[in-house]
């Protein structure tokens, strides 16, 4: 059966990877991005492209109306809009701050909300919130991108039970380093020698010599996130990638230790009311 998808941030990267290929296998893609005219070669009666910038709340709201009445049904809602802010703490502007929260927290916020009246009416959908392995750990210099992903992370976690009595799935789709020129894209700001001697600096000496490795294809990135929705399955989170996997469970694994090491102090503020009263203590 023919899959109709509604992708954000379709320029370049994985999401005109994901375009491309949903249109050579003969699915309809509603292609959104800031400059529709970079789609020109992909041009077909299956792509609907317009103009979005996700920051624009209106304009979210206006196009994905538009979108699901110039195609129906949407069966794929694709949250893959993106800005990226290389900096230390710091070290990047105000602006910078702004433009990553209200693109990678806020514009994945809005499309979801503008999409999800249209999927309860229709009884059925999949959203895909395209994150990273910076959802659940982090890296130097990549502070603010962090506070974005870990903030959609948990807006996504709640919403799945939320939405899940509609039939609608969500799955948070954790990508990890790939050659998709995002690294290319980054916002940077002026160094701090204060911070150019530590983690910060280390981390942009890897990026700036090639040896921040780059070890995923994005190509198979892209099939895996197809094959997901051909399967129809809706896990909360996929892990894709070598380093997603490695440092996402080096993380949650030295968070929990941590987590766990703190249990006689987190069960010594329980009310005494309540352990008088015979309530088990967790």
């Amino acid at each position: 059966m023919t899959t109709t998808w509604f992708i954000t941030g379709t320029s370049s990267g994985l999401g005109r990877l994901l375009t491309e290929k949903a249109l050579a296998r003969g699915d309809r893609v509603a292609a959104t991005l800031r400059r529709p005219e970079v789609l020109d070669d992909l041009r077909s009666d299956r792509l609907w492209v317009t103009r979005l910038d996700v920051t624009d709340t209106g304009q979210v709201r206006r196009v994905v109306d538009e979108a699901f009445a110039a195609l129906g049904t949407i069966d794929v809602i694709v949250n893959n809009a993106g800005f990226g802010v290389f900096a230390a703490v710091e070290e990047a502007t105000d602006e910078q701050i702004r433009q990553v929260i209200d693109t990678n927290l806020l514009g994945s916020i809005h499309v979801t909300r503008a999409a999800l009246p249209h999927l309860r009416a229709q009884g059925h959908g999949r959203i895909l919130q395209v994150s990273t392995a910076g959802g659940q750990t982090t890296y130097p210099n990549f502070s603010y991108y962090h506070a974005s992903k870990w903030g959609i992370e948990g807006f996504c976690e709640t919403v799945a039970r939320e939405i899940e009595p509609f039939g609608i799935g969500l799955t948070i789709v954790e990508p990890g380093a790939a050659p998709t020129g995002f690294g290319d894209s980054l916002a940077t700001a002026p160094i701090m020698p204060e911070y150019d001697a530590g983690p910060a600096g280390d981390t942009r000496r890897a990026l700036a010599d090639g040896t921040f490795p780059l070890v995923n294809d994005p190509e198979k990135i892209a099939d895996a996130m197809i094959d997901l929705v051909d399967r129809g399955a809706t896990p909360l989170r996929l892990p894709l990638g070598l380093d997603t996997y490695q440092d996402v469970r080096t993380s949650l694994v030295a968070r929990l230790a941590e987590h766990d090491a703190h249990r006689e102090a987190a069960l010594s503020v329980v009310r005494d009311d309540l352990e008088s009263a015979g309530r088990p203590t967790p």
